[in-house]
């Protein structure tokens, strides 16, 4: 396992935000996933992603678990007109998982 300190030689990405800003740094300027994912395969960056991203990453990326990342919160995105049942059952479930 790696320690999320132990990568300082490539920066974080800073990632825009919704006034249309980054944040300081200096870490190269990330608009979407696409943009990063290239950034990484040419040596600009690294970053920390989700362990279900592993699978659809190529042979281009190394990838080590981090020990001592910060938990994450994932959250459901939908529509907010949607009238989907499939949509209303995952959140329905999703909902009852946490309770």
């Amino acid at each position: 396992m790696a320690e999320i300190g132990a990568l300082s030689d490539l920066p974080l990405p800073r990632w825009l935000r919704r006034d249309g800003s980054f944040p300081d740094g200096r870490g190269p300027e990330v608009r979407n996933y696409s943009q990063l994912m290239q950034l990484i395969a040419l040596g600009r960056a690294c970053a920390v992603v989700p362990e279900s991203l592993r699978a659809q990453l190529s042979d281009a990326f190394a990838v080590v678990p981090v020990s001592d990342a910060p938990p994450v919160t994932t959250v459901i995105c939908w529509p907010p007109h949607s009238r989907s049942k499939a949509v209303a059952d995952l959140v329905r479930i999703a909902t009852a998982l946490r309770s």
